[in-house]
């Protein structure tokens, strides 16, 4: 896992030394790479030319290089880290999987997962209760 944004490395150790360690009681636990030109957001089309700025987006990319999933955010509206943690390791389970098993809403690891086939198309209300989504 990383972060990038057009912050410098020397904001990005302000940040970490002066607000966010003190917030979660230790250092990020991911590298912060600074993208100061706005080319990696440019690619990702969450660059703003007028501001200079990226919006907030968060990627994640399968081994391959792929997207698996993003997510885009306006700066007032805070991400959910334990979200994104939950999302990568239910990827990295249906890939290592070699798609056999499928992960429902709300799946967390050591939960129940879904095969995915014919017969359970019409039937995942037979199988997965949408409370479990909520537990």
């Amino acid at each position: 896992m990383l972060s990038i944004s057009v912050d410098s490395v020397f904001v990005h150790k302000m940040w970490n030394d002066h607000e966010i360690s003190k917030m979660i009681g230790h250092d990020v636990p991911f590298m912060m790479c600074s993208d100061q030109d706005g080319g990696i957001g440019k690619s990702y089309g969450i660059y703003d030319e007028d501001s200079g700025v990226e919006t907030r987006g968060r990627f994640i990319i399968d081994p391959d290089g792929n997207v698996q999933a993003f997510e885009v955010l306006t700066p007032p509206v805070g991400r959910n880290v334990k979200e994104t943690m939950r999302q990568i390791q239910a990827f990295q389970l249906v890939r290592a999987s070699g798609g056999t098993e499928a992960t429902p809403a709300g799946w967390r690891p050591g939960k129940q997962v879904l095969q995915p086939g014919p017969e359970l198309v019409g039937n995942i209300w037979q199988v997965w209760k949408v409370e479990q989504a909520f537990d």
